[in-house]
């Protein structure tokens, strides 16, 4: 019979992160060298030990079926069950993993991963490799992504509460999608709880550079804190059905001045325009409640799981913001930005287990709302010389409000006939981003007047709103099928097909105010909600009028339709050698159609992406000798352009505050994957391993910034050459009984935890005299040195990433204490701008170093179990920098992040 673990999917468990839970009982050493050492003739054991104390950790990846663990023979006395079963190089953070950093959101947990970093919107680079090189699954089935910028879903948007697992699996296997650059992470929510429970919590936090410190803020609306608008930013029904004309909204056949002066007075004003100075930010908060109940009905097993989340969140960035060439600042700006974040989860999880079959229903809801005001002061040498004796040249408002929103719903089944394993996934999911009522108002400082001025004729005076929107479907299916092959030697040989259909619609609309003719001086002094009240534009008619006509479009449609099938063998040929090796074929079709709005018709912009492949990969796992493996790994996959990078309309990134456009000439990325990873597992729990890691990159996509007309950065995308990447990675994980180094009874059952890894990874660009590519200019090709330097790092790639932690926990009752440290050295985020034919120096990230210490405490009042939790976030005070090294420092964006500090309690009854 084929012995299925309690998860599916031939990638099944950790050999990086898989930790004994707090309160597992050790067994006693001697008594597993006993049993390790009773084995038969034939390789059999047959006085085998119970197993290593582990914690069950839930994990649903693509896949079926693995060896059987009756029959198979391993020698490593300490080497944990799941990683009998799986021949690929994985970590996993499980629940309890997880719980022991104490961080929100998956995101942060997964930068403790070795070779993982994130960036600041939440997406994981898997050893260097850029977001586009990493896939996010939900129970093994693809997400779509909320992300105008992005084909991957941030994961900053998960709050850890509504997942048991998380899996990232860096070594390519076929029965993944063949979009498998630096690695995949697989999140897997909660099925069937083992028993019926409900628990409740809360906590309150408090940031240094934030909570109870000067921010901005503004109304929006009345029910903005619950994360959800009362309809006060609904577009009005006149602008909204002006929308679907045809034709640009300004002054012409169609609509009359005043049209566009009605539009303009029936935009909600003050409440999305008027600025508020906040001398006291508040506190953050949120709240959790979990509740499952598991029952038996015969010989089935049904269990109900769900888990509603909230959280409240604020934070102040008081940034420096330059732009300028190698010798020169062209621009100096202050800026003080409050964002109020706003998440709201939900999870309806509902399972069945009979004989050994298991099917689970699992329904997911996300909302991240983000209200965001910000002020800045800046100073342009389009203007005038930086003068510090004066006033800024320039102040910019800024209010935004972003509503992120995420709703996946999947049916997994997961059966076992015999010798015979078969997995059925289905699943849609949808995302939305709706970004009503950007506002921007640009004023001049006036030396005549002493004061700042916005005449909204005069560049760079001026007034803007925009509409945004963005719908994305992925309708997903597979089936895999597993068949161990009666023989002398264990063998499972399994196939799969899957489809998936990613579809996206997008628009941008932007506007901006225009008066029939000047306005009085005194006018142009008004603050931004008076200069655009219903006053204001009646008595001086001020227009609304389309922005972007010169740009034709600022909408698209996109969609990407993969079909994949593969054949794999697992087999052992010889006692303790694990081979599995397989292929893949892929077949895709990409688009990205720029949609005229204005003359009621579609463009495309370039011909589908319409490729296949054949993907092989081959995975050879020894255990030499008692408690050690070797792995090692070969495979070829891809890397498609993401929508938003072949899309040529721009858009305006709210974090970085930088205008992207596509490039409908990007190419698909090939790439070559090896490694080779020694694990020793030299205690119960206890291991450690040294990998090594090369990869070869063909068309690898690369962001390029410019700086037009000396104003600010704006960024593409372009195809470079070539890239190679390479590295090594350590990890090691030592549990140490205190109760051996200290002589009390105090110390009984507690030890001490050390967890370290560390990465070191090389890239560059290869970039030949003949080499060419093409940027989104219509110019057609151009040597690629002019906009590529040979040898350069590959975007967002740190040389060097370290994680340590160090804890004391009891091994008997809920009590952990742990320091953690992160490092991660500086990383490029865009190429260099081109100016005046010449490349920049890149912009390069300086994370640095973060210290976090976490305690939890499980604590008896009034006669209830309750969890304390107490963290303190970047203890040290750690910045943000991005910068450009050039004849001048440029500081693209620097800013304090502060000290957090959070306490939390739960309770489950």
């Amino acid at each position: 019979m084929l012995n299925k673990p309690a998860i599916s999917g031939a990638l099944l468990f950790s050999t990086a992160l898989y930790a004994v839970p707090a309160y597992a009982q050790v067994q006693d050493p001697q008594e597993e060298a006993t049993a390790a050492d009773t084995q038969d003739t034939t390789g059999t054991q047959t006085g085998q030990p119970e197993e290593a104390s582990q914690e069950d950790v839930d994990i649903s990846t693509p896949g079926a079926g693995s060896f059987d663990d009756d029959v198979i023979v391993v020698k490593g006395r300490f080497i944990p069950e799941p990683i009998r079963n799986t021949t690929q190089v994985v970590s996993v953070l499980s629940a309890e993993d997880i719980a022991r950093s104490g961080d929100g959101d998956i995101a942060s947990s997964l930068e403790r991963v070795t070779g993982l970093s994130v960036d600041s919107g939440g997406f994981v680079y898997v050893r260097g490799l850029g977001d586009r090189y990493s896939q996010a699954l939900l129970n093994g089935s693809p997400l779509p992504s909320p992300e105008p910028l992005k084909r991957v879903v941030p994961l900053d948007i998960f709050p850890t509460s509504v997942l048991s697992s998380a899996v990232v699996q860096k070594s390519y296997s076929v029965n993944y999608p063949g979009e498998f650059g630096g690695g995949v992470i697989n999140l897997t929510t909660s099925a069937i709880p083992d028993e019926s429970f409900l628990t409740i919590g809360g906590s309150v936090a408090a940031n240094t550079e934030t909570t109870g410190q000067l921010g901005y803020t503004h109304f929006g609306s009345d029910s903005d804190f619950t994360g959800f608008d009362d309809g006060s930013r609904d577009i009005p029904t006149g602008l909204a059905a002006a929308f679907n004309a045809g034709v640009p909204i300004e002054f012409n056949d169609v609509f009359s001045e005043d049209d566009l002066e009605g539009f303009a007075t029936s935009l909600l004003n003050a409440p999305t325009t008027l600025l508020q100075r906040n001398d006291n930010i508040p506190a953050n908060f949120g709240l959790d409640i979990s509740g499952g109940i598991s029952t038996d009905i015969g010989a089935t097993r049904f269990g109900v799981i769900a888990n509603l989340g909230y959280s409240n969140t604020w934070m102040t960035r008081d940034a420096i913001q330059q732009a300028g060439t190698r010798a020169a600042i062209a621009d100096d700006a202050r800026t003080v930005r409050t964002d109020n974040n706003i998440v709201v989860s939900g999870l309806l999880g509902l399972g069945a287990e009979f004989d050994e079959h298991k099917v689970r229903f699992t329904n997911l809801y996300i909302r991240d709302s983000l209200k965001q005001s910000r002020l800045s002061a800046a100073d342009n040498l389009g203007i005038g010389d930086i003068d510090p004796s004066t006033p800024p040249d320039l102040l910019r408002q800024r209010t935004n409000w972003i509503e992120r929103q995420l709703i996946d719903s999947q049916f997994i089944g997961e059966f076992e006939f015999g010798d015979l394993a078969v997995d059925i996934r289905g699943a849609y999911a949808n995302s939305q981003r709706e970004a009503p009522y950007e506002r921007n108002f640009v004023y001049r400082f006036d030396e005549d007047a002493d004061d700042y001025v916005n005449s909204l004729t005069r560049n760079p005076e001026t007034a803007t709103i925009t509409f945004s929107d963005l719908n994305e479907d992925i309708w997903s299916g597979s089936i895999d099928v597993a068949y161990n092959i009666p023989s002398s030697v264990n063998m499972i040989v399994s196939a799969g097909y899957g489809y998936s259909d990613t579809t996206r619609d997008a628009f941008r609309r932007d506007f901006i105010y225009r008066p029939s003719g000047t306005l009085p001086f005194g006018v142009t002094q008004l603050r931004p909600d008076f200069l655009v009240s219903d006053a204001t534009i009646q008595l001086f008619d001020i227009q609304l009028q389309e922005a972007n006509t010169a740009a034709g479009s600022q909408a698209y449609e996109a969609g990407l339709e993969v079909h994949g099938a593969y054949l794999k063998l697992e087999v052992e040929p010889i006692e303790y050698v694990k081979v599995d090796v397989g292929v893949r074929y892929e077949d895709a079709t990409q688009q990205v159609v720029a949609l005229d709005i204005f003359n009621d018709g579609t463009v495309e912009q370039t011909p589908p992406l319409n490729n296949d492949y054949w993907l092989p990969a081959a995975t050879v796992t020894w255990n030499f000798v008692e408690d050690m493996q070797l792995r090692f790994n070969a495979s070829k996959t891809i890397a498609r352009p993401q929508f938003r990078e072949l899309a040529r309309p721009q858009y305006l990134d709210t974090d970085s505050g930088r205008i992207f456009f596509g490039n409908p000439f990007l190419q698909d990325s090939e790439l070559f994957n090896a490694e080779a990873r020694y694990e020793w597992y030299f205690g119960d729990g206890e291991r450690m391993s040294v990998a090594g890691f090369y990869k070869k990159i063909d068309n690898p996509v690369e962001p390029v910034a410019f700086i037009p007309g000396g104003g600010g950065l704006q960024t593409t995308f372009a195809n470079a050459p070539e890239a190679e990447l390479y590295g090594a990675e350590l990890e090691v994980l030592k549990y140490i009984p205190l109760d051996t180094v200290f002589d009390s009874d105090f110390w009984s059952g507690r030890r001490l935890v050390l967890i370290g890894n560390y990465t070191f990874t090389e890239s560059e660009l290869k970039v030949g005299a003949n080499d060419e590519t093409i940027l989104n200019d219509n110019l057609g090709f151009r040597p690629a040195s002019q906009v590529f330097i040979d040898g350069s790092p590959l975007t967002g790639q740190s040389k060097h990433l370290a994680n340590v932690q160090i804890g004391i926990e009891d091994t008997e009752s809920l009590s952990q204490y742990t320091f953690l440290m992160r490092y991660a050295s500086d990383r490029v985020t865009a190429r260099g701008p081109i100016t005046g034919g010449l490349i920049d120096p890149d912009l390069v990230e300086s994370p640095g170093v973060t210290i976090d210490f976490v305690a939890r405490q499980g604590v008896t009042l009034f006669g209830r179990e309750l969890e304390l939790k107490l963290e303190a976030r970047n203890i040290t005070g750690q910045d943000y920098r991005e910068f450009q090294q050039g004849e001048v420092l440029i500081l693209n964006n620097a800013y304090d992040i502060g000290t957090t500090f959070k306490f939390g309690v739960s309770t489950t009854f």
